[in-house]
């Protein structure tokens, strides 16, 4: 889903299964594992297959386009800094029966990713009073709006916003990973093309999961100097170092321009 993201979605053209096979290969994928991706991919309804000869080309699905726009909107949005916090927050009370443990995990999933925490069973909180729309939309895909409700207010003077924190999300964690994504790629300097796409797409790939583990938390909620602004200045830094490059190097690969071409530029916001 990263190489499609990075390189399939901007271009707006199929990709032959080889170009896509080579490039998993890059990233250490064995060919027969990277066909089962690409097949478990369309399985999911993401991707659509067609033949030209003997050859196989991929094309995004409606489906598969808005789900890579709405998660490159993310992606390269997450760490921006924030607006001024307003105090209030969004409760959630949702209940889903243990039985129900793929829907509990979809409905876990899609909470994280709007930034979400769970302080107690059924109970989700955010300090982001405008994901309230977001919030509506994953219950209502879930089939949950009718075992949910939610509240949105300031903190009451029962309890420390703090310990509500401390309750839903692990910020030590996700600190830790950002120091690790830092060490990474902060110094990094690949040389050639081909370690350079490398290079973009370990980027982008370590970078993608932190909007599922940091709520993106309001300055006054987050410890003294939080390392995840530095991260997400290292991320842009090096993303724009590589971008050009990367998709030149894709597109050779792909078979769309020759090499010392230059590639179509990026879409805006990219």
């Amino acid at each position: 889903m990263t190489v499609l993201g990075e390189f399939v979605l901007p271009r707006c053209q199929p990709a032959w299964t080889q170009a896509l096979v080579e490039v998993l290969g890059r990233l250490g994928v064995e060919e027969k594992s990277a066909r089962q991706a690409l097949a478990r991919t369309a399985a999911e309804g993401w991707l659509v297959s067609d033949r030209d000869g003997r050859r196989v080309r991929w094309s995004l699905t409606e489906a598969g386009r808005a789900l890579l726009t709405e998660g490159a909107r993310r992606i390269y949005g997450f760490g921006a800094r924030a607006q001024d916090w307003d105090g209030r927050w969004l409760v959630l009370s949702v209940t889903v029966p243990e039985s129900q443990r793929q829907l509990r995990h979809r409905l876990r999933t899609r909470l994280a990713w709007a930034g979400l925490g769970s302080p107690a069973p059924g109970l989700w909180v955010t300090p982001d009073a405008g994901k309230e729309a977001e919030v509506a939309r994953v219950l209502s895909e879930q089939g949950l709006s009718d075992s949910a409700f939610s509240y949105i207010g300031h903190f009451g003077g029962i309890g420390d916003p703090q310990d509500v924190v401390t309750q839903a999300w692990d910020l030590a964690e996700v600190e830790a990973d950002y120091a690790a994504f830092i060490a990474e790629f902060e110094h990094a300097r690949p040389a050639t093309p081909d370690e350079v796409m490398v290079a973009q797409l370990r980027l982008v790939h370590s970078w993608r999961r932190f909007p599922f583990v940091d709520p993106q938390l309001p300055e006054e909620l987050l410890p003294s100097g939080w390392v995840g602004t530095r991260a997400a200045e290292v991320f842009r830094s090096r993303h724009g170092d590589w971008d050009v490059e990367a998709r030149r190097r894709w597109a050779v690969l792909a078979g769309d321009v020759a090499p010392g071409q230059a590639p179509e530029q990026a879409p805006a916001g990219r």
